[in-house]
């Protein structure tokens, strides 16, 4: 049965590294209906939030798979629940009464105010972003752009530093034995 999944990969910002990742879900013949990237906590690494729907086991192997290519750190898989998710759209809509009046009550922010329009920006779930969306329609929307969701996990912990913190860990004890001829 197929469930929406959150995948985050941490990576450092290689040239062709997105078109390596998009090519694996192609090949596993998963569609991808969302993907951000940006800029991680972590200086030099990059983080992609990729959302599908799928069953849980090719998730997994796509997941697997994703892990193998060289210049990604780590792959973690989340569901809906684990995560806080939020996203932004833009509006460029007709000017009149009645959006100013729909601005006021949904809390959204206008960037810009011209005789004929309005550029209004909502953040929140993809179902505020729809819903305002569907109430902003009758009165003419000239344009509409949504960002795929960003992800944060409601883990106090971040994974991908204790996973940093264990191969470092690894690579230390490595050393050490090297140092020590090789034996324990």
């Amino acid at each position: 049965m197929e469930k929406e999944f959150i995948i985050t990969i941490f990576s450092e910002n290689k040239v062709g590294l997105l078109s390596q990742i998009t090519t694996v879900f192609t090949h596993r013949n998963v569609n991808i209906e969302s993907l951000t990237t940006s800029e991680s906590a972590i200086e030099g690494i990059h983080k992609y939030t990729i959302t599908v729907n799928n069953d849980p086991e090719k998730v997994e192997n796509l997941v697997k798979q994703i892990e193998k290519k060289i210049d990604v750190l780590k792959v973690f898989c989340y569901t809906p629940d684990e995560v806080v998710l939020q996203e932004l759209a833009l509006y460029k809509v007709q000017r009149s009464r009645n959006v100013e009046e729909l601005v006021r009550r949904h809390n959204v922010r206008i960037l810009e105010i011209h005789d004929d329009y309005i550029v209004l920006e909502k953040t929140g779930h993809r179902d505020e972003i729809r819903a305002l969306y569907r109430m902003l329609e009758p009165y003419g929307v000239y344009q509409f752009v949504r960002s795929g969701p960003v992800a944060i996990i409601k883990s106090r912990r971040e994974l991908l530093n204790e996973y940093l913190d264990y191969v470092n860990e690894r690579y230390r004890r490595f050393l050490a034995l090297q140092a020590d001829g090789g034996q324990e």
